[in-house]
């Protein structure tokens, strides 16, 4: 599957996700079958890739990744899917060139959203974005998920009423939580499931995510096998 990772908003942890997405595949499938595309300016996912090369990892741990722009994502995706079982494009911050022609390719588009108004203000504009895309990538799936959410409070709620109210995005029914594991980890080129001593919600947070993204991939090929 080619999973982007993006919205038009930054600092909603996007490319922490794709890092700790990443690593979750490697440690499952091999790192050998798994390819992150950094298409963002500010390149946090290959910062993370260069300070996870110093680490000494197991063979298995580790993934690919390449820096790319514009409509070389496009085209080096398609290209490279046949080499890796699984890609994930980290893309966006704004509505980039990038981040388009990462979803004319993706099967998946995860939007992480912080629980915040002045981040929900671009809900709108990023399902807009989706349906266009969709225009010539009609399987194109949308999935927003609440990050870096509070621990409690009604604003977590509030949120997930406005996301699921999104036409053409569906709200994946899990929140991963304002967790300091998460940035501690990523600033040492680690997963949440590599870190010492392991936060076990973080853990779990993410788990369910991985999880809940790539069972819809395997729903969705079947319904497609059985329709084709």
């Amino acid at each position: 599957m080619i999973l982007a990772i993006g919205n038009i908003k930054g600092g909603v942890g996007k490319s922490t996700l794709t890092a700790n997405i990443a690593v979750a595949l490697a440690l499952v499938h091999g790192g050998s079958s798994v390819l992150v595309i950094d298409g963002d300016d500010q390149a946090s996912a290959a910062t993370f890739a260069a300070l996870r090369a110093e680490l000494d990892l197991p063979q298995g741990a580790r993934f690919t990744t390449v820096q790319l722009q514009g409509a070389a994502i496009r085209q080096q995706a398609r290209q490279l899917s046949s080499k890796y079982g699984e890609i994930i494009i980290d893309v966006g911050g704004r509505d980039t060139g990038s981040l388009r022609a990462a979803l004319t390719v993706a099967d998946a588009l995860l939007i992480p959203f912080q629980p915040r108004s002045v981040d929900l203000w671009v809900a709108d504009q990023i399902a807009a974005l989706v349906r266009e895309a969709r225009e010539v990538n009609e399987n194109l799936k949308a999935y927003a998920l609440l990050n870096i959410a509070d621990a409690q409070g009604k604003d977590n709620d509030d949120a997930a009423a406005a996301l699921s109210a999104l036409d053409g995005v569906e709200l994946l029914p899990w929140v991963v939580g304002r967790r300091k594991a998460f940035p501690n980890a990523f600033s040492a080129g680690l997963s949440v499931l590599e870190q010492s001593p392991r936060d076990y919600k973080a853990c779990s947070e993410l788990t369910c995510v991985v999880d809940a993204l790539y069972t819809h991939r395997r729903d969705n090929d079947y319904q497609r096998a059985q329709a084709g």
